[in-house]
């Protein structure tokens, strides 16, 4: 009885969003649910815990970012209201994930961490720096971008890079 009344409870904090949309964004709620779909999918298919968990840490840093930018364009962004939105998304992130049984999980873990905490912290990062590269890229030519979705490329570039060493190192051990 718990969860149906936890899934209502989300679709309806969504939908309170919905009239609040204005145009499409670099980070639409349909590519939200889509990326997390494909993440539960994963599942199924048997994919590590710790490859999924990078791409929830990549996702969960652009919601983060997504918020971010609705509380700029309406002037209330300041580091307090960061940091909170920060916490906030990140902590509604592990909850779920705890809530339905997905963390503390024994034998799930990498170095006696587990694989989705530390999978979570490396996604964040690795999201972050592939962010980084391409702001550093665009100041250096003059607020341009180099190609067209340079934005796009190099965040998602870093979550494939990642996921690709932990397959091939867990592969050739």
């Amino acid at each position: 009885m718990k969860r149906p009344f936890m899934v209502l409870c989300f679709l309806v904090s969504g939908l309170a969003w919905f009239p609040q949309i204005e145009k499409a964004q670099a980070v639409c709620p349909v590519c939200t649910v889509v990326v997390a779909g494909g993440l539960g999918l994963s599942e199924k298919l048997g994919v590590d815990d710790f490859i999924s968990a990078l791409w929830i840490g990549g996702l969960t840093l652009s919601i983060t970012a997504w918020c971010w930018n609705y509380l700029k364009k309406r002037g209330k962004l300041n580091s307090l209201s960061g940091i909170a939105t920060f916490l906030i998304v990140y902590a509604s992130t592990f909850f779920s994930l705890w809530e339905f049984k997905y963390l503390n999980v024994p034998l799930n873990t990498l170095w006696g961490i587990d694989k989705i905490v530390f999978g979570i912290a490396v996604g964040t990062f690795l999201f972050w720096a592939g962010s980084l590269i391409h702001a550093t890229l665009k100041k250096k030519n003059g607020g341009k971008v180099y190609f067209p979705f340079q934005k796009v490329v190099f965040p998602f570039s870093m979550l494939i890079i990642g996921s690709l060493l932990y397959y091939f190192s867990c592969k050739c051990f």
